[in-house]
């Protein structure tokens, strides 16, 4: 008799269980036709309504008329105990996103630190650009409403680097809801960022995954550091917000295009970072030998 394994709303594997349990769920309605369920000898999870046929035409005919509330415990085990209750008056519930789209099974290629380094690199010289014309057309509406006194400068800045924190959110936002999940640098370096079970942010976690890389940043950026030392590779924005950054073709039908090494755009990308940073610790290393020579 095969053993399934099947997807909860919150994506959490239950079972096994049965072909009978299997039937006895279906008839509760607690088996969508998007749920995705699994046995051994499938090569990936699949949507209930595409193996249904294999257990209701294999389980008898008590399995298929008793819910869950009916159904025995098997060997002390009782598969309905971590279902959701059938019941009259429990909301509808919506299928699981994406579920069509998430394999679950298979190897996962979780982005490294070198790689998101320089995909950050690469939205940040975006948002630069950005920043720079929200700041220009900011300062140019707030001055031609105020001036330009002192008090106007102090409250000019202040809202511009407000609306570029905010700009900056948003892009993040739009993109890792979008439907490559990835803002253009990931994109270009061929990573993403997912919810720890594999299916997409939205753009209200996507904004404030944003705001939680300020606790990253504090402690000398020893939360961007704990990329090279967790088991996911995750940063401490990301264990808060619970997201993953990962290859392109993680939890997709094509895991197996997959890679682990850097990539020539990603060894370009950190070769042009480093030589900017290189120059600006010269400048600053001149600025100040000029400074101590007066």
């Amino acid at each position: 008799m095969a053993q399934w394994y099947y997807s909860d709303d919150q994506r959490n594997r239950l079972g096994p269980v049965g072909d009978a349990d299997m039937a006895g769920l279906h008839a509760g309605g607690q088996l969508a036709p998007e749920t995705l369920v699994w046995r051994e000898g499938l090569a990936q999870w699949q949507p209930w309504r595409s193996v249904m046929h294999e257990v209701m035409a294999s389980a008898p005919p008590a399995a298929t008329m008793a819910g869950p509330a009916h159904a025995a415990p098997r060997h002390g085990y009782n598969p309905y105990a971590v279902a959701e209750p059938d019941s009259p008056y429990a909301p509808p519930r919506a299928p699981v996103q994406r579920a069509a789209e998430i394999h679950l099974d298979g190897h996962v290629v979780y982005a490294g630190f070198w790689k998101r380094v320089a995909a950050y690199f690469i939205d940040a010289v975006i948002l630069a650009v950005l920043g720079g014309m929200t700041g220009a057309l900011i300062g140019g509406l707030m001055g031609a409403t105020q001036g330009f006194a002192t008090s106007s400068l102090l409250a000019i800045q202040t809202v511009t680097q407000i609306g570029g924190l905010l700009v900056a959110a948003c892009y993040y936002g739009f993109f890792y809801a979008s439907s490559n999940q990835a803002t253009p640098g990931k994109m270009a370096i061929g990573i993403k960022v997912v919810r720890s079970d594999g299916s997409g942010c939205s753009f209200w976690r996507g904004f404030g995954r944003h705001f939680a890389t300020l606790l990253s940043a504090l402690l000398l950026l020893v939360g961007y550091l704990m990329v090279a030392f967790t088991a996911r590779k995750q940063a401490l924005h990301d264990m808060v917000c619970d997201t993953v950054v990962v290859d392109r073709w993680a939890f997709t039908a094509h895991a197996d295009q997959q890679r682990e090494e850097l990539g020539a755009l990603t060894w370009v990308v950190l070769a042009v970072a480093g030589l900017l940073l290189a120059g600006l610790a010269l400048a600053f290393i001149g600025l100040v030998a000029s400074f101590a020579a007066h």
